[in-house]
């Protein structure tokens, strides 16, 4: 299960969207700590998880500052 659907994050602020990035930096930092440290833990998809959703908010976040946000129209078939 995604941490962060797209829908949610394109629904956020920016100002959300930044608070959330830095959380899920501080917990997969966390975790690779962890496991560089020789430890287990106990949800190893959670690092691709967490890997996942930062490149998601990341992006949304670039396409809002260019303009290039999601349009809801469709190419209509000839």
């Amino acid at each position: 299960m995604p941490l962060m659907r797209v829908k949610e994050i394109r629904d956020m602020s920016s100002e959300e969207r930044t608070k959330r990035l830095g959380e899920f930096r501080t917990e997969l930092l966390r975790l690779r700590t962890m496991v560089n440290a020789g430890g287990t833990i106990e949800d190893p998809a959670r690092i691709r998880e967490l890997r996942k959703t930062i490149a998601q908010l990341l992006t949304i976040e670039s396409e809002e500052k260019r303009g290039l946000g999601k349009t809801e129209t469709k190419r209509k078939k000839k």
